[in-house]
């Protein structure tokens, strides 16, 4: 055990101690010998599933801690700053912060909600983002599911020029979509056809569904000049870029809208089914780089997002959050995004070179000593 936290010390930030005392972790070392204990501690909480009176009692008889499950519980709320500033440290140290300035080509972005235990608990929003190639985390943001600024929204990203954000039609909103055209982005999001209107380059009514009715073999695709109209007058012009789906997938997607209709009671439009035959999505990605197939190829590798929140569900166990008090259910976040960081570091590390399992040089240094 002593060997295996050795190795995971040496990927944390270089002032992760300094930082706990910065950000309030630690005041004093009530119940514990050391901050590294204490991070420790609250690892074993975050990373194995332990209640937090079972790891109070493994932290005991490791000799790492002396404290009862309270006096853990406040020790996590008091490292929420700490787990978020060893995040930002590790975006950091690969050249990422929220006030960088470098050039992103491709980030795709999303969202994913966890929720307290019981039927009351509170449920809280993750805004994650990742870029393409390499599928690493550049931005992330915790918030609650309801009252202002909480909502999905590309207006929860920070956007620098050059940025291409690619979104599900949860992001489908002019206010949005403005944001990422004034900070100097260019974006690829589905329609949400409820929820985002269009006009044409002439500022006349744009009928979408009598457009894509003109797709009548499965695979044909086309695209179309448009604006964006946000309700402040604000404009964004671009392209609706459309693809018919095969027969297998317009069943199954007519199938799917049926089934959702019957279990919250709600007539479905028929003009709903027809617009499920087809894959629809708005870009401003220029026509001269991106034709209306490679817009629709790139909305594609979309599903990537999804399987990042698939590893934090299933390997992270970020499906739900067991903290009922504001401050520990942000720490407790936060200490699971740090964690799954931490992973993205070990396997970038363990991708370039072959692994000891230990710094042989530090260890042949402390042999010389000896």
């Amino acid at each position: 055990m002593r060997e295996e936290w050795g190795l995971l010390r040496s990927f944390l930030p270089g002032n992760w101690r300094e930082l706990a005392v910065e950000k309030g972790a630690i005041t004093r070392l009530r119940g514990v010998t050391s901050v590294e204990n204490l991070l420790r501690v609250l690892l074993m909480h975050l990373s194995c599933g332990y209640s937090l009176r079972e790891t109070a009692v493994r932290a005991r008889r490791a000799g790492l801690a002396e404290m009862s499950d309270v006096a853990l519980m406040k020790r996590l709320r008091q490292a929420r700053g700490w787990f978020q500033a060893l995040c930002e440290a590790l975006f950091q140290e690969r050249g990422l912060s929220r006030s960088d300035e470098e050039r992103f080509e491709f980030r795709i972005v999303d969202g994913t909600m966890v929720k307290e235990p019981g039927k009351s608990g509170s449920l809280w929003r993750i805004h994650y983002s990742v870029r393409l190639p390499t599928l690493e985390c550049d931005f992330f943001r915790v918030t609650g599911t309801k009252g202002p600024g909480s909502g999905e929204s590309l207006k929860q990203f920070p956007i620098r020029p050059g940025d291409r954000v690619v979104a599900d039609r949860g992001y489908a909103r002019a206010p949005g979509i403005v944001h990422v055209a004034t900070a100097g982005g260019e974006v690829l999001v589905r329609v949400n056809t409820q929820a985002l209107a269009f006009e044409t380059v002439d500022g006349n009514s744009f009928d979408l569904l009598a457009q894509v009715r003109a797709l009548t073999s499965a695979g044909e695709s086309r695209s179309w000049p448009v604006q964006v109209v946000a309700a402040d007058g604000a404009r964004v012009s671009g392209r609706v870029c459309a693809v018919r789906k095969s027969r297998a997938a317009i069943r199954r997607a007519q199938k799917k809208l049926r089934h959702d209709a019957r279990r919250r009671g709600k007539k479905l439009m028929p003009r709903t089914l027809e617009f499920a035959r087809f894959v629809i999505v708005f870009t401003t990605f220029p026509e001269e780089e991106f034709s209306a197939e490679a817009v629709l190829e790139w909305y594609r590798i979309r599903w990537q997002v999804e399987l990042v929140f698939k590893r934090f569900k299933s390997l992270a166990q970020l499906g739900h959050l067991p903290k009922y008090n504001d401050d520990s259910a942000r720490a407790w976040l936060y200490g699971k995004l740090l964690l799954a960081l931490l992973v993205e570091k070990v396997i970038r590390h363990a991708e370039s070179i072959s692994p000891w399992g230990y710094d042989l040089e530090k260890t042949q240094a402390a042999q010389r000593v000896a």
